[in-house]
């Protein structure tokens, strides 16, 4: 099972960096979402994914939700002003998820079911967040990060297969990140700068030997004439701008050699009676 999805926000949305923190900040910056959404477009063709979208987005650039929900795509929520969830109370997490759904079901007419949180940003210390998600409706989350990474990561969570959060007694699906076994260590491959680092024989090696993949992809991987954002140090330079000229061939090759399905697909296709609980 190998699934496809892209997270929906500006180039500018980089996390945990002052200079980009906030609405005051991105009005400063230009728009580059509409040519980066054409490129998508352009290779997909028949080709459905799931899309995880802003409310920031939907009340900003509602046709660019429509354009996806018009060509059979699944869209879901990926928080209404892109903070880490980590650093959120819960009452100003959960009322920033409720203005995102709101916004995007406002555009598109549908139920939002799906919530990626910005960042992978759900962590032990605040597993409260599947407690909000349900109590807004949400039935999916995409946001487990079973390993350690800069900011977020789950690595404590001990899955990384499709399955069933249980928090006292409510029940969530979860469809977490997938790792690879590579030298004896886990590896990440199938998003991101993750997915710009690697060459592509290794990525399709990695992806044709995994039984399940969960991918994320955002705008602005693809952009390789996206300004420099302020405040990034030369890693973070790095790890933001490398291989981002190739990457959009990179994919198209990729989900042209394997079979991809969006969530909802993926969803329907797994007999959820005999799925892993896992306890938190």
């Amino acid at each position: 099972m190998k699934i496809l999805t892209f997270d929906i926000e500006e180039w500018f949305h980089i996390l945990d960096n002052e200079a980009t923190k906030t609405e005051a900040e991105w009005e400063g910056f230009e728009s580059r979402l509409h040519g980066n959404m054409d490129q998508i477009h352009g290779i997909l063709k028949n080709q459905k994914a799931t899309f995880f979208c802003l409310g920031w987005v939907a009340r900003k650039y509602p046709e660019v939700l429509r354009e996806i929900d018009n060509r059979g795509h699944e869209i879901a929520t990926h928080s209404d002003l892109h903070q880490l969830a980590y650093e959120q109370s819960r009452t100003i997490f959960s009322q920033d998820l409720e203005r995102s759904i709101k916004s995007i079901e406002d555009v598109i007419g549908k139920k939002v079911r799906a919530y990626r949180a910005p960042g992978f940003s759900l962590m032990k210390e605040n597993k409260w967040v599947f407690e909000e998600l349900l109590k807004n409706g949400i039935e999916i989350d995409a946001s487990i990060f079973p390993a350690k990474r800069s900011h977020g990561g789950f690595e404590q969570f001990g899955h990384a297969e499709p399955c069933w959060i249980d928090i006292d007694g409510m029940r969530l699906k979860e469809f977490p990140i997938n790792l690879a076994s590579f030298a004896n260590k886990n590896l990440i491959f199938s998003g991101g700068g993750y997915f710009r680092l690697l060459p592509f024989p290794i990525l399709d090696r990695l992806t044709q030997n995994s039984d399940y993949v969960m991918t994320y992809f955002h705008p602005r991987d693809f952009d390789a004439l996206q300004p420099m954002v302020p405040g990034l140090n030369l890693i973070r330079q790095f790890k933001s701008y490398y291989g981002l000229r190739g990457s959009l061939s990179k994919l198209n090759k990729l989900i042209n050699k394997h079979e991809f399905v969006d969530i909802r697909t993926a969803e329907s296709a797994i007999d959820w009676g005999k799925a892993k609980i896992v306890k938190l």
